[in-house]
């Protein structure tokens, strides 16, 4: 019972602690592998309970409702303006197969939809009705993708209409791509005399299709949506892993609706309607999910010491502030090029979590200012004045009369009597270095 204890006890130190401790760069490439995939799962938890991605969820199901019809009438219009209508129905149907019976409601709605777009007023009405119903989904997929990148502005709205619509435009491209790469297939296959060898993998890539047109679906949803940049290679991982796991959760939906007939006696004709609310939200979870394993895949590197960083003294912060300055001061002092907060995280292994919040309040004190690197397009630094001016008594001067001073208006003679000796204390320790400039350290 003890080392069952003792076990759980280093195992909560080690994804608390331990292994926040360990940065990319100590680690081999098969441990950076395993460290990273576990972290980047701990961050989407994390991110699951503290971003109340249920609800954001719930608000996305509701929006879908409205925009479904649209939607489907978009993709499906464009496919008719090509000729592919038909085929781009029917895998709609293939992929949304989980609801399968409200599949062909949805359909006729959307052909009712289309034909009355055709004639009269309505063609008008009906175009802008659908745009705006389009835009105000992809605008609350971007809102909930914003908040969970921590971006603060949106796009503009003629920017929001040429990415969404761009989107749009791709996705029956892609549907007639894979369903036509499979007919191809099918039809060489057929043909072709290594039929009996080929036909168990043409079997497979068959039930392989529908994951590997979600991976690029999803991928590009985690790579366009958010308005920030982001790295393919994490829009990559996560467009697997959600897609993979919206997949996985068509199947069990599919298998497990004989268990969920409970409904039909409670609800009656309208079953339908409550299974396909469980499946819009879980598939939405899933959607924002991933959006939190790109996100955190992005941004790994600045959770290494998190909690030792959050909970840091200020004495070792404020060596560690020195350190970073003379860093740069040095640098500049030795005309060498100016650093960034990945260079000084990475070539004297200090968080970057920490190295980011110093570098933020020495700008903010005028202790350094930013410099853009036009070759790599990096944010580096370098001293706000002059290096032979700036001693560490300086430093410290400037971070701590930074911020407001002498807001308390009563007279108070003992804060007064304390705040004149505090005062003395500091100047005769300061005297001790007065002219101690930071480049001779």
């Amino acid at each position: 019972m003890n080392k069952l204890i003792n076990f759980f006890k280093k195992l909560y130190s080690f994804i608390l602690y331990d292994i926040w401790r360990k940065t990319e760069y100590e680690l081999s490439r098969t441990k950076r592998l395993l460290y990273g995939l576990v972290k980047i799962t701990i961050l989407a938890i994390r991110g699951l309970i503290h971003n109340d991605l249920n609800i954001k969820a719930s608000a996305l199901t509701y929006s879908i409702l409205f925009a479904v019809i649209p939607i489907f009438a978009l993709i499906i219009g464009i496919g008719r303006g090509f000729g592919v209508d038909k085929l781009i129905e029917n895998s709609l149907q293939e992929t949304f197969i989980a609801q399968a019976n409200m599949i062909p409601v949805v359909m006729q709605a959307v052909g009712r939809y289309l034909d009355s777009t055709n004639s009269g007023i309505f063609i008008g009405i009906g175009l802008v009705v659908l745009i705006i119903t389009v835009m105000n989904f992809f605008m609350q997929v971007e809102a909930a993708f914003n908040n969970i990148w921590q971006v603060k502005k949106s796009r503009s709205v003629l920017r929001q209409f040429s990415v969404y619509f761009s989107t749009m435009l791709i996705i029956p491209i892609l549907i007639v791509f894979s369903s036509g790469l499979s007919i191809y297939v099918n039809t060489a296959l057929s043909q072709s005399v290594f039929n009996q060898l080929l036909n168990p993998i043409f079997r497979f890539s068959v039930k392989f299709t529908p994951f590997f047109v979600n991976w690029i679906i999803f991928t590009l949803l985690y790579l366009v949506i958010p308005n920030t940049k982001v790295k393919f290679i994490n829009a990559l991982i996560a467009g697997i892993m959600a897609g993979s796991a919206f997949q996985f959760f068509q199947i069990i939906y599919i298998n497990g609706q004989v268990y969920l007939s409970r409904y039909d006696i409670v609800y009656g004709s309208f079953a339908a309607i409550p299974l396909l609310l469980l499946w819009l939200q879980i598939s939405c979870l899933i959607v924002l999910l991933g959006a939190e394993i790109s996100y955190a895949a992005q941004n790994l590197q600045n959770y290494n010491y998190e909690v030792d960083t959050n909970n840091i003294s200020n004495r070792y912060k404020n060596y560690i502030t020195l350190y970073i300055t003379y860093l740069i001061v040095k640098q500049f002092e030795n005309q060498k090029p100016p650093l960034s907060s990945d260079q000084l995280a990475k070539e004297y292994k200090l968080p970057i979590r920490l190295v980011n919040q110093i570098l933020s309040k020495l700008v903010e004190v005028s202790v350094l200012i930013e410099v853009f690197n036009d070759l790599s397009k990096n944010k580096t630094y370098q001293p706000a004045f002059d290096i032979n001016k700036l001693t560490v008594n300086k430093l410290h001067e400037k971070i701590d009369c930074f911020g407001s001073e002498f807001f308390v208006n009563d007279k108070n003679p003992v804060l007064d009597n304390l705040w004149i000796k505090t005062e003395e204390m500091r100047r005769k320790t300061e005297e001790l270095s007065e002219n101690v400039l930071i480049k001779d350290l």
